[in-house]
């Protein structure tokens, strides 16, 4: 029997950039980013919490998602038929 996957193609584009797009692309926002961080310190000054949120996320890091599961009755995973139930 022949292995199909090799067929599988996939996503031509997929994957990570280039270096020298990625270079290019740094590039292209250094030249606009004495306007961002002007508009970044407007949005704090005005007190906008999005603005607030954002310079946090990026200075201090975005704070781990936690989720509490509370699990209020044990169900079983499976049921076992004996012989004695049949």
């Amino acid at each position: 029997m022949e292995d199909k996957r090799k067929y599988n193609g996939g996503n031509k584009n997929a994957g990570r950039k280039s270096k020298a797009e990625e270079v290019q692309l740094i590039e292209k926002l250094g030249a606009i980013e004495p306007l961002t961080f002007m508009a970044l310190e407007k949005g704090l000054e005005n007190g906008d919490f999005k603005f607030t949120q954002l310079f946090y996320n990026y200075y201090a890091g975005k704070p781990r998602e936690t989720k509490d599961i509370n699990v209020t009755n044990e169900q079983p995973i499976f049921n076992i038929d004996t012989l004695d139930d049949i």
